[in-house]
């Protein structure tokens, strides 16, 4: 692994990401590690491996602590974490990082039954982020060709909070980063 910008990401998987996970008992590196394996376990391409490994790396390169949401804080992640990777790959991996949180919003608004399965930290965030999506910005989220990778990448997200689940490391999803990262 040569290339600056893989070096960069696996930097900030390893050395930045050692901070609880929302009210999760987790670290935000082992909630990474579980939603990428979840998609590599589930057959996804690697745009959508990458997707899911670097989901929430807008709060690696943020300074605003690892509780923004409990202190009443949206931190918009998703935002930071488009901007940091939108050099780096195309709309297959930054479209469902950047729509990651928005798909909450859509299902809650969609499926009755999804805002009773979310954590804790996730419906105290979901305030802050807007709440459930209205009828139209359903219909704007749908126009969003990336839209079902967002939606799949959000599943994974609320699944990938596992206290001592064993997954593989960083490196061994660093090969689907690579193949989906753009020429430098």
């Amino acid at each position: 692994m040569t290339d600056p910008r893989l070096i960069r990401i696996s930097e900030l998987i390893e050395l930045k990401a050692d901070g609880q996970y929302g009210l999760a008992e987790i670290n935000q590196r082992q909630h990474a590690l579980q939603a990428a394996w979840l998609a590599e376990r589930q057959g996804c391409p690697a745009s959508l491996i990458a997707a899911a490994l670097l989901h929430d790396i807008g709060h690696m390169i943020h300074d605003l602590g690892h509780d923004a949401a409990e202190n009443g804080v949206d931190d918009k992640h998703e935002e930071l974490g488009y901007e940091f990777l939108a050099s780096m790959f195309g709309p297959d991996v930054t479209e469902p990082v950047r729509l990651h949180v928005a798909a909450k919003r859509y299902l809650c608004a969609v499926e009755p039954d999804y805002f009773g399965r979310l954590s804790r930290d996730s419906v105290v965030s979901l305030s802050l982020q807007g709440g459930p999506m209205s009828k139209d910005e359903v219909a704007e989220f749908e126009a969003v060709p990336q839209y079902r990778d967002a939606v799949q990448l959000r599943r994974f997200d609320e699944q990938a909070k596992v206290k001592g689940l064993q997954t593989p490391p960083a490196s061994h999803f660093l090969p689907y980063v690579e193949e989906v990262i753009l020429p430098a």
